[in-house]
């Protein structure tokens, strides 16, 4: 079986995700296949992850993030939808109030969220 092909994220937004960590301090920084992610108890809640940012969110906190243009769940590879994930658009990016909110929509999801072991 080959190995996945992550998509690394350009320096700049790297940056940019340590920076909105910085933000938020419930987010522990770590490494998910070479992309800065942002962990809560354990659980994945933000990702940078080619040229965008990844946000977990419920099923009832998804629906009006997706009706966004230029958002779409994450794919990481052709066909495999992860379904609790969201990339934001390019906007939601520029826009550093609307992107703290949805990283706290995140880290308030992924602590409702069983710890991981």
């Amino acid at each position: 079986m080959a190995e996945p092909s992550w998509r690394k994220p350009p320096p700049e937004l790297v940056a940019a995700f340590e920076a909105l960590a910085a933000r938020h301090p419930a987010l522990e920084l770590r490494r998910m296949f070479g992309c800065p992610a942002g962990f809560v108890d354990g659980r994945m809640a933000a990702l940078a992850h080619g040229d965008g940012l990844v946000v977990r969110l419920p099923a009832g906190g998804r629906g009006a993030l997706l009706a966004a243009p230029g958002t779409s769940l994450f794919e990481p590879l052709p066909g495999r939808r992860m379904r609790e994930y969201v990339v934001l658009s390019a906007d939601l990016l520029a826009d550093r109030r609307a992107l703290d909110d949805w990283v706290s929509r995140a880290i308030a999801y992924a602590r409702t969220l069983p710890p991981k072991g």
